[in-house]
């Protein structure tokens, strides 16, 4: 005889009976909820496409229907927009069948685990490093899952995979101007929980009118951080800032790290700079040139009107990655925004200009406090980077006692062993997690050479 052929429905999840809560126990990752067979509509219809007299004397058992899987995410939508992004439910580190224990239950105290804004931030950062994959069902190295709530579980060190539903349990509800670097804006969305709910951490202020943020955020198709509108694309009204009942501001081994590179304005565009333009980007662009050594450029602060001083301050950074003739034309383009902006590249030499050199009397940068030397930038140790500032960061490990891993060298290529030193070097500070990841930011460069 010919087998029947069924179709599945799934019924929504409210049902509170014993059969639904032991299915909901068994089938973690279900979106139904509901037991196969449950009398207020939870039914497998038989759609019998042909069926023999045979058949008929001896009937098929209804099948159970499987777990529908998590619907898959758009990466051409912001995470949050729409029923496109779900996550998973409360689960233990490593997911169901992880080795860690149970979460007590929600009307027990609840354990808040004490850390610091600036491990948070790295924490968060680490998965943005890593461009950790995006997964409602997946579950990162460290245990935590791979969508949005595992990885505010993850930056805050929770002791499990929380959700929309539970994150605020751990925090307090604080108003707009109050947040800070490892907060976070929660949507627990009740019409679609597992489907219509986003959750991002803050990370600091892009303008003086607070309507940008930097958001850290686990999305299609990987960790990301971006300038983000206040409170988010959609949903804006909807998403509540809280506070981890375990933050503090005092730092475990490392102050909160310096401002990040994310909070300055993505490139607008070509046509915003150059002869006659005026605009609030160019005063932006001489900024962050003078951040860079080009102070000596401009007899007075840069404004918003495009002048020669900013064309030639322009030039002389291009100039200073090693860029010439047409990609050294004094007008800033997406790459030197890009550099200028998250404190890549290198810096402008002092006494060095697009012409050649200023006559000796040209100030020159003022000296480093406590006589270290200037922070390059994490550009200048990314996997592959070549240039003095790594042999002499290695130098400085080896000098005070943290160059084990070094079989030669060092030299100015960034390597493994660099990394591993560093590393060292960080743990000795009392740092852990993603605060000893084996990169140097500022504080760890200020600490080596203090």
């Amino acid at each position: 005889m010919e087998s029947p052929v069924f179709e599945e429905i799934d019924p929504a999840d409210d049902c509170d009976c014993p059969g639904c809560a032991h299915w909901r126990r068994v089938l973690p990752h279900s979106r139904t909820g509901r037991f196969p067979g449950h009398p207020a509509a939870h039914r497998t219809a038989l759609v019998v496409a042909a069926v023999t007299s045979a058949a008929i004397a001896a009937p098929t058992a209804p099948a159970v229907a499987s777990p529908q899987p998590p619907r898959p995410a758009d990466p051409d939508v912001p995470a949050g927009d729409g029923p496109g992004t779900p996550q998973g439910r409360r689960a233990p580190l490593h997911g169901p069948g992880g080795q860690a224990a149970p979460f007590a239950g929600l009307a027990r105290p609840v354990r808040v685990p004490a850390i610091t804004r600036a491990d948070i931030v790295e924490r968060a950062r680490s998965w943005v490093t890593r461009k950790v994959p995006y997964g409602v069902a997946s579950y990162w190295s460290d245990g935590y899952r791979q969508d949005c709530s595992g990885y505010v579980s993850m930056a805050w060190r929770l002791p499990g995979n929380e959700w929309t539903g539970s994150l605020g349990k751990y925090a307090e509800r604080i108003t707009k101007d109050e947040l800070q670097p490892g907060d976070m804006l929660l949507f627990h969305n009740a019409a679609d929980p597992y489907g219509g709910s986003h959750v991002v951490l803050f990370g600091g202020w892009t303008n003086s009118a607070r309507s940008k943020y930097v958001a850290y955020e686990q999305t299609a198709p990987h960790t990301l951080r971006r300038t983000t509108p206040y409170a988010y694309w959609r949903n804006s009204a909807r998403y509540v800032p809280y506070r981890y009942k375990g933050v503090s501001d005092g730092a475990a081994g490392a102050s909160l790290p310096a401002p990040l590179p994310a909070v300055r304005t993505p490139f607008p565009g070509a046509a915003y700079f150059g002869p006659g333009a005026e605009n609030e980007y160019v005063t932006e662009l001489g900024r962050m040139l003078v951040a860079r050594g080009a102070g000596r450029f401009y007899p007075a602060p840069p404004g918003p009107r495009w002048t020669d001083a900013d064309r030639r301050a322009t030039r002389a950074f291009q100039e200073a990655q090693g860029w010439r003739g047409a990609a050294a034309d004094g007008l800033p383009g997406p790459l030197t925004w890009e550099l200028l902006a998250t404190g890549g590249g290198r810096e402008i030499p002092s006494g060095d200009s697009a012409s050649g050199s200023f006559a000796s009397s040209a100030p020159s940068p003022a000296p480093a406090p406590h006589g270290v030397p200037g922070y390059p930038g994490r550009a200048a140790f990314r996997p592959g980077a070549v240039s003095d500032h790594v042999t002499r960061l290695g130098r400085q490990l080896v000098k005070k006692g943290f160059g084990r891993y070094y079989t030669k060298g060092p030299g100015p290529r960034w390597s493994e062993a660099d990394r591993r030193n560093v590393e060292a070097f960080q743990r000795s500070q009392g740092w852990r997690g993603g605060a000893a990841d084996g990169h140097p930011g500022p504080e760890t460069w200020r600490r080596l050479f203090a």
